[in-house]
C-alpha cells in the first residue's frame, strides 16, 4: 500500500491541501486563491488573508480528500508548512494540521515552505489523472544548485541531498517576484504583475533599453533588484523635472520596457546560477517558486549545458503537494513534530 501524506499550505494568500502518495505521486492538489481580495491593494493584506484562510481551510481539505478518492482515516501523516510566512495565515494551517493529527492519532510533520519549493521538481500527477503536466524524465543528480524565485524569496542553495540544504546566496533587497509586481505598478498594469510582464515581454524588444544588471562583485551569489526597479521608474516617469507616467507610453513602448526589464532579471539569475554551479561543483540545477513558471526564464535555462529541473507549472506557485511530498521524506526519517508546534514567520533556509 502506498504511504499517503496530506499536506496543508497557508503561508500567504493561497489556502491549499493535497494528498501525495510515496512522496511523488500527486493524487489531489486543491488551491483556493485570494488574488481578487488583495488585487485592489496591489499586495497581500495580512488581516484579510488570515480571515479568508479560516473560511477556506476546511472546504479545501475536504476537496483534496474527495479528489484523491480517500478517507481521512487512510491518511498516514499530516504535513504542514509552518514556516516562513504571514503569522496569521500560518496559524490557521498549523491549527488545522495539529487538530487533524491529534484526532486521527497520526504523525504531524513540520515543513519549511522554501525547502518544499525546491522539492517540487519531484512531483508528478497520478497515472489516472487527466492532466497536461509532464512527468520528470529523471530525478536531479546531486549535488545540485537550488534556486527559489518567488514574490518573497530569491535565494541560492547547495543541495547535497533533499534533506541537506545550505543557503549560499540571497537577495539583499527586493525578491525578484516583488520587483515584477512593482514594475507592473509603475507601468499601470494589474496585480499580480509577474505573469503580465512575462506576457508583454514576448511582444517587446529585450534590447530596447539597457537596464542595469547588479552582480554585487565577482564572486557574490547574492541578488539585488532594487536598483533595476528604480531604473525602470526613472525611464517611465522621467527625472530632473521631467514628470510623466505610463499613460504617455505606447503599447509597444510598454512591451519594450517589460521585455528589457525581464531580460535584465534573467541575465542576473543565469549568471548567479553559473557562479554557484562552479563554486559547489553541481551536477544539476533545481528551481522552484512562482517565478520558475516564467517563460523567458525557462527559455534561457534551456540553453544551459547542465541539466535543469523545473516544477510542472501547477506546482510552481504555492501549493500543498510540495509540502506533502517533502513531508514524506521527513516522515521516513522519523522527523515528526509535537502538538505544540509553532507557526514561525521566517525560514530556516533563509538569511537572518
Amino acid at each position: 500500500m502506498p504511504m499517503l501524506i496530506l499536506g496543508i499550505e497557508s503561508t500567504c494568500d493561497e489556502t491549499a491541501a493535497a494528498v501525495v502518495a510515496d512522496g511523488v505521486r500527486v493524487l489531489s492538489s486543491t488551491i483556493t486563491s485570494q488574488v481578487q481580495l488583495h488585487e485592489k491593494f496591489r499586495g497581500v493584506v495580512p488581516e484579510i488573508a488570515s480571515r479568508a484562510h479560516i473560511e477556506n481551510i476546511l472546504p479545501v481539505i475536504n476537496q483534496a480528500l474527495e479528489s484523491a478518492h480517500c478517507r481521512l482515516q487512510e491518511i498516514d501523516a499530516f504535513a504542514i508548512a509552518h514556516r516562513p510566512g504571514l503569522i496569521g495565515s500560518l496559524l490557521v494551517g498549523v491549527t488545522a494540521a495539529k487538530t487533524l493529527a491529534w484526532t486521527c492519532a497520526k504523525p504531524l510533520i513540520a515543513v519549511d515552505h522554501v525547502h518544499a519549493h525546491l522539492y517540487s521538481v519531484n512531483l508528478q500527477p497520478a497515472d489516472d489523472q487527466q492532466t497536461s503536466l509532464v512527468e520528470p524524465a529523471s530525478p536531479p543528480a546531486l549535488p545540485a544548485v537550488g534556486l527559489v524565485v518567488s514574490g518573497g524569496h530569491t535565494a541560492l542553495y547547495h543541495l547535497k541531498s533533499w534533506t541537506d540544504v545550505t543557503l549560499i546566496g540571497s537577495t539583499i533587497d527586493d525578491a525578484v517576484g516583488e520587483a515584477y509586481d512593482k514594475v507592473a505598478a509603475i507601468l499601470g498594469l494589474s496585480y499580480p504583475g509577474g505573469p503580465i510582464i512575462d506576457q508583454l515581454a514576448q511582444q517587446g524588444d529585450p534590447n530596447a533599453i539597457r537596464f542595469p544588471r547588479s552582480l554585487l562583485g565577482r564572486n557574490s551569489l547574492d541578488f539585488s533588484f532594487s536598483g533595476l526597479k528604480t531604473s525602470v521608474l526613472y525611464h517611465v516617469r522621467g527625472h530632473k523635472g521631467r514628470q510623466r507616467d505610463a499613460s504617455s507610453l505606447s503599447q509597444q513602448e510598454i512591451n519594450n520596457v517589460a521585455a528589457s526589464f525581464q531580460s535584465a532579471c534573467i541575465d542576473v539569475i543565469i549568471k548567479k546560477l553559473l557562479r554557484a554551479r562552479k563554486q559547489v561543483g553541481a551536477r544539476s540545477i533545481v528551481i522552484g517558486g512562482g517565478v520558475s513558471a516564467n517563460r523567458g526564464l525557462r527559455s534561457a535555462l534551456a540553453g544551459l549545458d547542465i541539466p535543469v529541473h523545473l516544477p510542472a507549472p501547477a506546482y510552481c506557485t504555492d501549493n500543498a503537494a510540495m509540502t506533502a511530498g517533502l513531508g514524506y521524506l521527513l516522515h521516513n526519517l522519523g522527523q515528526h513534530a509535537a502538538l505544540d508546534l509553532d507557526a514561525i514567520p521566517f525560514s530556516q533556509f533563509a538569511a537572518p
